[in-house]
């Protein structure tokens, strides 16, 4: 692949756009920064004060809440940030999106609410534990509030840094002062649902200061045309919980809290590997959205780009993470947590493996109107996912559910790669536009 030559270099440093881009990328890597930080603060402590069941029981909570706050979201961080980012010189259309999505997510979070409700004193798993699964539905609420996709798509991600600073600070400060003993567990997800929802207040009121954007009651048309723009990115992200959430969910019903507080802790580790090179993703979405209505050539050139540096930085995360796996779990969580070491090593390439299924499935396919087969793909891999943990699960526990993992994310990958392959879009050979 040949990188660009000096020209293009200078060309794209004094580019308004791409400096937008670099100022929203260094304001979510500030974020990122603290967020990282105030983490491996509070996760050490947690993994240690909680013990590995108290936390893996945490750790479930969070993963059957998810699917609540999965349907709540609706594919919107995906679909409305697309649509303000299309029509954000447009301020009476943005405050038809910004309206119609609140009120559609508010509608959705009700009939989860709901559903919580029943499960939860319908099977005996939940009902011992009952006030854990409300104080844990309070980040659901808080993801209402916070109108992350709203800033995303302005390309005003400096707004979401300062934000989710202070969600952090909230909650870092809270677990010192409240979380104590094992029997605390029950304070964790509070916590963090009470600074989502301080903070996510503050933020619709920002919109509104800062935008001139408020709340005004959507029509029935507005709020259906919100939940079918969102259909395939709905779809997709609950086929894709089947295979992040459910992995933990399921090991749930299989194995005993402690072996879920195993695998909890290896996948969270994995998972702040992904977030050092999420800022990327986020920040240039809004901008692919954009040049693409432009320039279909130019967008495909600016992946390109993209997908190489993506690719080696996540590569050089995932090499570090398998061979400095046991000191990474020594540091992060303690020896309580040595049987993690393996599963690490299992899922150490998701970074990369998952940084390349986010440049071909996410930035492209969902840019070119590829929802269908996006949708499709992701589906399958679902499905694989599910035949995997069932059988696996049983018999490997927290292994089974690792290399079910692995296999899924790379038969996406792939399919995603190839099918881009069959419309003409290599991503992996790059040429001037």
């Amino acid at each position: 692949m040949k990188l660009p030559v000096p020209s293009r270099i200078n060309e794209i440093l004094e580019n308004k756009d791409y400096q937008r881009i670099l100022e929203n990328i260094l304001s979510l890597f500030s974020l990122q920064g603290l967020n990282y930080i105030l983490p491996l603060v509070t996760f050490p402590y947690l993994t240690r004060v909680l013990g590995p069941e108290k936390y893996g029981l945490v750790a479930f909570a969070l993963a059957f809440i998810g699917y609540f706050q999965i349907l709540t979201d609706y594919g919107f961080n995906m679909s409305a940030t697309r649509e303000i980012s299309i029509h954000r010189e447009d301020e009476e259309r943005v405050s038809r999106i910004y309206s119609s999505v609140l009120a559609t997510k508010a509608l959705l979070m009700v009939l989860s609410f709901l559903l919580m409700t029943v499960i939860v004193f319908s099977l005996d798993k939940f009902q011992s534990d009952w006030l854990l699964y409300y104080f844990t539905f309070g980040l659901v609420l808080g993801n209402l509030l916070l109108p992350t996709w709203f800033f995303q798509g302005m390309e005003k991600m400096r707004y979401i840094s300062i934000l989710n600073i202070g969600i952090s600070l909230i909650y870092t400060a809270a677990i010192f002062i409240f979380v104590r003993q094992p029997a605390d567990y029950t304070y964790v997800p509070l916590i963090s649902a009470l600074g989502t929802i301080i903070i996510g207040v503050y933020s619709l009121r920002l919109v509104k200061r800062q935008f001139g954007v408020g709340f005004t009651r959507p029509s029935r048309e507005d709020i259906r045309y919100q939940l079918e723009e969102g259909w395939h990115v709905f779809i997709s992200t609950v086929a894709i919980s089947l295979y992040t959430i459910s992995g933990t969910f399921i090991l749930g019903f299989f194995a005993s809290n402690t072996i879920v507080g195993y695998f909890s802790v290896a996948y969270r580790i994995i998972s702040i590997a992904n977030g050092l090179l999420s800022p990327i993703s986020q920040s240039i979405y809004p901008y692919i959205s954009s040049l693409a209505v432009k320039s279909r050539e130019e967008a495909i050139y600016f992946i390109k780009k993209t997908t190489t540096i993506m690719g080696a930085l996540s590569l050089l995360v995932s090499f570090l993470i398998f061979i400095f796996a046991g000191l990474i779990l020594y540091i992060l969580a303690g020896t309580q947590y040595n049987q993690s070491v393996q599963l690490i090593q299992i899922m150490a390439f998701l970074p990369f493996i998952i940084a390349l299924s986010n440049m071909f499935g996410v930035q492209t396919m969902l840019t070119f109107n590829y929802k269908r087969a996006f949708s499709r793909i992701i589906l399958v891999g679902s499905v694989i996912n599910i035949i995997l943990t069932l059988i696996m699960a049983p018999f490997y526990t927290a292994v089974g559910i690792s290399v079910a993992m692995v296999v899924t994310e790379i038969y996406i990958t792939l399919a995603m790669y190839l099918y881009l392959r069959g419309k003409g879009i290599n991503l992996l050979e790059l040429k001037s536009v």
